[in-house]
């Protein structure tokens, strides 16, 4: 391919590969995460957008907020390298990570409390003469 014949999907095309809706991809256009170019009423998304949906749907899976993925996709959109930018994401990453780590303290105890729980149903049982269903 030479210059000029870069590579385009359609909205379909994108919400089929990324296994989202037609819906959520509008929806992240019109809060300008991407910016599809325009043939009539077709979208045309070009190797950035693709890129760019990707970077949005990682973001929400690690519990970013649309502002703060925004912020992070004008970095891919900068020159790479820049300090403050990268500190942010620094920043971001470990408060995030914090949060998880929260989660995960709060998880872990949760599946203790119903642990003990089912000891406690299952010995009752037993002692009862009933079986455990």
């Amino acid at each position: 391919m030479g210059v000029g014949d870069e590579r385009t999907w359609t909205i379909t095309e994108l919400a089929d590969e990324f296994g989202v809706t037609l819906r959520t991809i509008r929806f992240y256009e019109e809060q300008g995460l991407l910016n599809p170019a325009r043939n009539g009423t077709r979208r045309i998304f070009d190797d950035g957008d693709r890129v760019r949906l990707g970077l949005v749907l990682r973001g929400k899976r690690l519990g970013f907020g649309l502002d703060e993925i925004k912020k992070i996709i004008g970095m891919y959109d900068a020159a790479p390298g820049e300090v403050g930018q990268l500190q942010y994401l620094l920043e971001q990453i470990n408060v995030r990570r914090a949060e998880l780590e929260l989660r995960r303290r709060d998880i872990d105890a949760t599946l203790a409390e119903l642990d003990d729980v089912e000891r406690r149903c299952r010995a009752d049982l037993a002692r009862l003469g009933a079986r455990p269903q």
